[in-house]
């Protein structure tokens, strides 16, 4: 007999991303019949690998931030993280080069803060050095303010979160964009360029987003961990402790709808006309596919549609193997472009790609990359990224592959003038826009991070674990507490609390759907 007595109880997890796997990995601990339904052939969701030549490459995030996350969610189902994974903290956090001025400097941002301080003081001088201890000082405050206030909470109303954090929630800076309050802290554009670019990890552009993301500079600074085998391995091995507790898989699988019962969820209808009965359904999807009527129409009203113009970034990704020269790489380098305001007026009132895009490169087989000796003595496995406008569900000329080719080439004349010759096998090259990613993540229009974090009220709109429809929960990067690694992770734990508490309630009432395997509709 499972234990917690709810052997007779299931629920369907719609999706197997991090905050779908959190979800199935919590439930099934707690003795609930799990089955997870992913329609791409393994699990990971955005947390993906390309295939490059004989090489694997992650396509999507590459670092693993707020470790405690993982802990908690693997001690709660009776289990060490450290006995699933293998992490290696990084020293250098991030190298950062732009384009103008004496190419053979770069800043490298430390984990530990004191070096990173010299660092900073060594590249802008004294008072840019203080005002990077400022910075750190209050981004810890705000963290502490939000974590268990707002991001391990259930979604707040603004009542609310300012009933559990109090007057404190103001020093936060909600009200502010991060561009104007880094203004504060930095004399140097460059400073303001590189910790502006937090907002990317959102989707959002630091000249509209609120300054409440400053969190993420002592996130930061708390670790930044590689995964071995690649942050594919976490999806891996959630997965694998999930099945140990009950849980099963079906890859290669659409949802075709949800069906409702009595106005509550009750199953689900593959894509094949097999059923799947359940007293709950977990959607780990963009939340957006729900009022698109992409699960179908009983469930369009669950949450709210999110306009286009409200859309987090895409992307442009090109993964590779590639021989590489000059500029020395670290795992992670940003080549910032110099006209920041112009890359993000280009994409979010222009719909188009950017004319000076900012390049991110994660060289996988590098560690630190603290010096030029860490360069392998070949072909290394690459991970390029450029933002992109959230437009993949629109036939704006602004995505044919001629204007692709064309970014691309700016991109790659940045590096060139950075120092960087990237010489790549063609064979390995595989490129991912907007229009991809839609095709991977329906209704999204190549948008990755759900609702652009833009203005104090963004944090507000995003779902909470309950929707409008009962017994239907969502989870994933698009719903509260917001998109990364760590976020979506807490959704889907806060998607199994919150059906924990739901189901207990009603565990002793008529049930409204009979608990079932898959079958012929």
């Amino acid at each position: 007999m499972p234990r917690n007595g709810h052997a007779e109880q299931k629920v369907v997890v719609i999706g197997a991303g991090m905050g779908g796997l959190a979800s199935a990995l919590e439930l099934a601990a707690n003795g609930f019949a799990v089955e997870v339904v992913e329609r791409h052939p393994g699990p990971g969701g955005k947390m993906r690998q390309v295939a490059a030549g004989d090489a694997q490459v992650d396509g999507g995030p590459t670092i693993l931030t707020m470790r405690w996350v993982f802990e908690d969610l693997l001690r709660a189902a009776g289990a060490s993280l450290n006995d699933h994974i293998t992490l290696t903290p990084l020293e250098v956090l991030g190298r950062n080069a732009w384009d103008y001025g004496d190419r053979s400097r770069h800043l490298d941002v430390f984990a530990d803060p004191k070096r990173a301080e010299e660092a900073i003081g060594d590249f802008a001088g004294a008072a840019d050095a203080k005002g990077f201890r400022d910075l750190l000082a209050e981004s810890e405050r705000t963290f502490r303010t939000l974590d268990a206030s707002f991001m391990r909470g259930s979604r707040p109303s603004v009542p609310r979160l300012i009933g559990r954090a109090g007057p404190s929630i103001l020093r936060a800076k909600p009200f502010a964009t991060l561009w104007s309050e880094l203004g504060k802290y930095f004399q140097d554009p460059r400073l303001r360029q590189l910790f502006g670019r937090y907002s990317v990890y959102c989707g959002s552009s630091p000249f509209n987003a609120t300054a409440v993301l400053m969190l993420m500079v002592y996130v930061e600074q708390s670790g930044v961990w590689s995964v071995d085998g690649g942050m594919h391995a976490l999806a891996r091995a959630l997965t694998d402790l999930a099945e140990s507790r009950g849980a099963v898989f079906h890859y290669g699988q659409g949802v075709a709808k949800i069906e409702t019962a009595g106005g509550r969820a009750s199953g689900v209808v593959l894509d094949d006309g097999r059923r799947i009965a359940a007293d709950a359904v977990v959607f780990n999807g963009d939340v957006n596919a729900l009022p698109a009527g992409m699960l179908g129409p009983e469930v369009t009203g669950a949450v709210p549609s999110v306009p286009q113009r409200a859309r987090s970034l895409s992307l442009l990704a090109t993964t590779m193997t590639a021989r590489t020269e000059g500029f020395p790489l670290s795992r992670h380098t940003v080549f910032f472009g110099s006209d920041y305001e112009g890359e993000f007026r280009d994409i979010f009132e222009r719909n188009r790609l950017p004319a000076e895009p900012t390049t991110y490169i994660c060289a996988q087989d590098r560690m630190d990359g603290t010096d030029q000796d860490a360069a392998p003595s070949g072909a290394e496995r690459l991970l390029m990224l450029i933002n992109a406008p959230p437009i993949g569900d629109s036939p704006s000329p602004s995505l044919d592959r001629a204007e692709i080719d064309a970014c691309l080439h700016r991109s790659s004349a940045l590096l060139e003038r950075c120092g960087l010759r990237v010489h790549p096998d063609p064979d390995s090259v595989t490129i991912t826009g907007p229009r991809e990613f839609e095709r991977l993540f329906p209704a999204t229009g190549g948008a990755l991070y759900g609702r652009a974090s833009h203005g104090w009220q963004a944090s507000f709109t995003r779902p909470g674990a309950r929707t409008k429809v009962p017994g239907l929960y969502v989870a994933g990067g698009s719903a509260h507490p917001g998109p990364g690694v760590p976020m979506a992770t807490l959704s889907g734990r806060q998607a199994a609390s919150s059906i924990l508490t739901d189901l207990r309630s009603t565990s002793r009432s008529t049930r409204v759907a009979m608990a079932g395997g898959m079958s012929t509709a």
